[in-house]
């Protein structure tokens, strides 16, 4: 019998491998993981993606200032990527690379000569401004104070001569798409950012260098003087890991995306450029582009230059999994920039997990392992079903909006009713209704843990293990 469960594909960006990975890229991953463990939880056919884009002129120069080759160097940094994506238990089905000569090449290189089939690729001499940065000609209005209002430093003036992709023919009609939202940008601020760009006219694009200024890229299939450029590389990996260039069983099946996860650097590229793109191609649109914020570290964009990136890797290691997720998914707000310190860590820890629900789990799975408690059947009208009904609400509602921060905000107010029933009914006393008491909050700290499977994947397990064994141990130590 075919699977009939409705599908669900989810990407990430694929994470640039000039340099290794940061706190930034982990808020991304992990939010497309919940949104992916959500979404199996309800029986859909879950697709996850993510990846690497390892291509381009920052790669080649980062991997000669690290003394290596372009692919030695991108091999390590891929590995990286990959090692982040275990060490915080994402859940994701593959792990797209565009140097993967087998996967990811033959569908770009497909992709171009369909383009230009269609009659959207040309060549011509362009002289533009070109910001280093973004590895991309950029237009005057890209500038901020004469400078690329992403990366704050002048543009050069680069003339050469380079195919471009006609993004120009399909400016209305992008506009109209974003407009009715058949691609729906999450939030609605950097939708109507989009929209403001776009009606001022969409410009043709370059779509490839020269090979004697990048060769390390994707050749264009019928010009070997020409590498195709990021536009071309990148943005295709969402369709080559499905098998796009074999017309695949899995692309007819998963494509198109439900949801890109995205930064708000790079939304002009998915919102406007890859829906351009996929027109020409004639294949489905994405349905859904979230755009998140950055992560600033006291109040300070994460720089190099600043020296304050944060190590992921370090971060895990100190306090665990679960707690990156957690600070990740609580404290910065969904779809806005947030804030990193560790003292605001090791708050959130100390507060939410350590005194929040690791006390409450661990002072009530004890009560219940004294007194042989078991989990009672709830009766619908119980303060403790109502308390429990209000919250999966709450929490359903914010899930289907993306807000991750107010689901985890729903599930804290439910652990906060727990501890404000237990002292209104005082369970350690002699007298009163000690097992019913005792056995509806084994009940309730069982729903709260189903609740925190997509968040909190290592503690949800724990929680269910120890009220099945009822006996308990720091889920997170207190940190001093």
């Amino acid at each position: 019998m075919p699977d009939k469960s409705p599908k669900f594909y989810v990407t990430t960006s694929i994470a640039y491998t000039n340099a290794s990975p940061h706190l930034g890229f982990a808020l991304e991953t992990v939010q497309a993981d919940v949104a992916a463990r959500y979404r199996r939880l309800q029986g859909e056919d879950v697709f996850f993606l993510t990846g690497t884009d390892e291509h381009g002129q920052k790669v080649v120069k980062a991997a000669e200032k690290a003394g290596q080759s372009p692919k030695d160097f991108t091999d390590r940094i891929s590995g990286e990527f990959r090692r982040l994506a275990e060490v915080l238990n994402i859940s994701n089905d593959d792990f797209i690379r565009t140097t993967d000569q087998k996967k990811h090449w033959p569908t770009v290189q497909k992709v171009w000569m369909e383009l230009k089939e269609k009659g959207d690729i040309y060549k011509k001499n362009y002289k533009g401004l070109y910001c280093p940065g973004c590895e991309a000609f950029i237009t005057r209005k890209d500038l901020a104070g004469g400078k690329c209002a992403i990366h704050h430093i002048s543009p050069e003036v680069v003339e050469e001569e380079n195919y471009f992709f006609k993004l120009s023919k399909y400016s209305k009609e992008i506009e109209k798409i974003l407009e009715k939202e058949e691609i729906k940008i999450i939030p609605e601020t950097r939708k109507n950012e989009m929209l403001s760009f776009v009606k001022q006219g969409l410009e043709d694009i370059s779509f490839s260098r020269p090979r004697k200024d990048l060769q390390w890229g994707v050749p264009v299939p019928d010009d070997d003087t020409q590498t195709i450029y990021v536009w071309g590389d990148a943005l295709t990996n969402y369709i080559s890991a499905l098998g796009y260039d074999k017309n695949s069983a899995k692309f007819k099946k998963y494509w198109p995306a439900d949801i890109h996860f995205i930064g708000k650097d790079i939304q002009k590229f998915h919102c406007l450029i890859w829906p351009g793109m996929l027109l020409s191609l004639g294949i489905p649109l994405p349905k859904k582009i979230f755009v998140h914020g950055f992560i600033n570290v006291g109040g300070q964009k994460m720089s190099k230059s600043l020296g304050n990136i944060v190590d992921p890797f370090k971060l895990a290691e100190k306090y665990g999994t679960d707690a990156v997720r957690y600070f990740l998914l609580r404290e910065i707000p969904s779809a806005e920039d947030g804030d990193f310190t560790e003292e605001k860590f090791e708050k959130r820890y100390n507060s939410d997990l350590a005194s929040g629900l690791g006390n409450l789990t661990a002072r009530v799975i004890t009560m219940a392992g004294k007194l042989k408690v078991k989990r009672p059947k709830l009766k619908p009208e119980s303060e403790n079903m109502k308390a429990i009904n209000e919250c999966w609400d709450k929490y359903k509602k914010s899930m289907s909006e993306l807000k991750f921060n107010e689901a985890l905000a729903s599930v804290w107010e439910l652990i906060g009713w727990c501890d404000r029933y237990i002292e209104k009914e005082r369970p350690w006393e002699k007298g009163g209704n000690q097992e019913e008491v005792i056995g509806s909050l084994l009940l309730t700290i069982e729903e709260i843990a189903e609740l925190l499977i997509p968040f909190l994947p290592n503690a949800s397990a724990e929680i269910l293990k120890q009220l099945r064994s009822q006996k308990t141990q720091p889920i997170f130590p207190r940190m001093q």
